[in-house]
């Protein structure tokens, strides 16, 4: 790894040039899993870029009252990693940051990553085969990989409402939490009823004066109890560890029995819907708002939430639902649809993130100079498994499109691909090649098998519009199956589906490894 200043392509002078043989994006659990295996398999030439002075990406941002996790933590974190001490079976923020904070002083990751760099797209040189992603702050690296870890909950997503800007009081994101404000008899405006808002309504209900809950669609909620894991029990998984891996399993395997449902089989669904609507009427007797918080679309059309206190907080007598969407905000408060003028201190809003439309940081321009985020919005998010997209040689998206899950840990998921690229890096070092690059036709099959198991699924087919979908309605985030389907349809990489670049037959030469080739053996990705 080496630093210096070059004149970047665009003629201008760099604060400095970084060279070095794998450049990762980010260090949340992606970045950080990536890194961590690399110095595993004996690959320490790599830097991280991360946008922010610590690692922990999502559960670094994310710091509101009651944020926790809603994938039981034991499943929620590296096989290759566990941690036999989680408190909870939910673990809450901290504690999820502290393991990711762990993991960084373990492996000395802060040594790898330069913090405070926000990259601002890059290209891939087709001379030299290696690529250029240029920061904000004015540095250049050259690396020849690219793996992108940004994941999807980074970016938040703040409406865009009339008047917003006239807005007198306090407004913020839950993933932009103000702690230096005091809510304490404050009339506060909640906008959004998703995850995080299910999570820090309850936190705050009783500390504020009055707490307007402004809903657009009803989410489904089943009641969870957070069971603490007892001393005795977590030095059992600390001595005996195949009891540890026991209890991971069970997760897993009961968390897999719901992708069934979700996968083109909807009507197993309505016990678990029923579950959901006894939530809802043991906890609100109000006839008219247990009808406003019933959702009229099928369970697990948009993401399942999970909480004991949620609707009873909404019960009490400081809350209100509003439904009929906001006219505009004004210097005081906010006008809903009903005409009804709200006065507020607050704004929080619970609005997610931008998911689909997240990727403008890895705005690279590829083979071509054809930019992929314009790219991509014209055409769809398509990549091959998630991973590789044709015409980027050599770059790799953890938890990329289609690979997002609703049933289960999507740590799993990055793992499966963190082997699957480390795989493509040894193809490349095997046949002294430089880059590999997908077939179009390749990437082209998988999406259009991928599309097709979605359209019978409970996303296309249960009568919501979820932040699943893009703008043109489709979906570039769910993965349609189960997630052992896709740790067979990654563990073993087929040479045949990419093209290598370069190396012996020279920088432009490209060709295509047979997959019968005894030279070139299938690869697999699970050891």
């Amino acid at each position: 790894m080496t630093s210096d200043v070059e004149p970047t392509r665009a003629g201008r002078s760099a604060t400095a040039v970084h060279r070095t043989r794998v450049l990762i994006i980010g260090a949340g659990f992606s970045g950080m899993g990536m890194a961590i295996q690399l110095l595993k398999a004996g690959r320490p030439d790599f830097i991280v870029l991360e946008k922010a002075d610590e690692v922990g990406g999502t559960w670094r941002e994310n710091t509101y009252p009651g944020c926790a996790c809603d994938v039981p933590t034991h499943m929620y974190s590296f096989s290759f990693e566990p941690n036999p001490g989680w408190s909870k079976v939910w673990s809450d923020q901290p504690e999820i940051f502290a393991y990711l904070r762990g993991l960084a002083d373990k492996y000395g990751l802060r040594a790898k990553t330069h913090f405070g760099r926000t990259t601002n797209g890059g290209y891939w040189d087709e001379t030299e085969n290696r690529w250029h992603i240029v920061t904000e702050e004015g540095d250049e690296y050259v690396a020849q990989f690219l793996v992108s870890g940004v994941g999807a909950l980074h970016v938040p997503n703040i409406p865009e409402l009339p008047g917003i800007e006239e807005f007198g009081g306090v407004a913020f994101h839950s993933a932009r939490w103000d702690h230096d404000y005091d809510l304490t008899g404050k009339r506060v405006a909640v906008i959004g009823t998703g995850a995080s808002a299910v999570q820090f309504v309850p936190e705050i209900v009783d500390e504020v004066a009055s707490l307007q809950l402004y809903q657009r669609t009803p989410a489904w909620v089943v009641p969870r109890k957070n069971f603490s894991i007892g001393t005795r029990m977590r030095r059992v998984f600390d001595l005996v560890p195949p009891v540890r891996r026991a209890f991971r399993n069970g997760i897993y395997w009961a968390s897999e029995a719901l992708a069934l449902g979700l996968n083109g089989h909807s009507n197993l669904m309505r016990p678990l819907e029923k579950i959901a609507k006894k939530n809802i009427a043991r906890s609100i007797a109000d006839p008219v708002l247990r009808r406003k918080l019933t959702p009229d679309y099928r369970i697990g059309c948009k993401r399942i939430l999970g909480s004991n206190d949620y609707y009873p907080a909404l019960a009490k007598p400081n809350v209100e639902i509003i439904t009929e969407g906001i006219e505009r905000v004004f210097e005081s408060g906010i006008v809903a649809g009903d005409g009804v003028v709200r006065e507020v201190d607050a704004i929080i809003y619970g609005t997610g993130f931008h998911v689909t439309d997240g990727y403008d940081s890895v705005n690279v321009a590829g083979v071509g100079g054809r930019e992929l985020v314009p790219y991509w919005n014209e055409h769809g998010i398509q990549t091959h498994l998630g991973i590789t997209a044709a015409g980027y040689p050599n770059a790799f998206f953890l938890l990329g499109p289609n690979t997002g899950l609703g049933h289960n840990s999507v740590v799993f998921m990055i793992e499966q691909q963190i082997r699957y690229v480390l795989a493509a890096m040894a193809l490349v070092d095997d046949n002294a090649a430089e880059a590999i690059s997908v077939r179009q036709e390749v990437q082209d099959r998988f999406n259009a098998d991928i599309q097709a198991k979605l359209s019978k699924g409970v996303w296309t087919n249960g009568g919501c519009v979820s932040w699943y979908l893009d703008a043109k309605g489709v979906n570039r985030t769910i993965w349609p199956g189960f997630t052992w389907q896709y740790w067979l349809r990654t563990r073993r990489l087929n040479p045949s589906d990419f093209e290598l670049v370069g190396g012996a037959s020279g920088s432009a030469a490209r060709r295509r490894p047979a997959a019968d080739d005894p030279a070139v053996q299938v690869i697999e990705t699970t050891g």
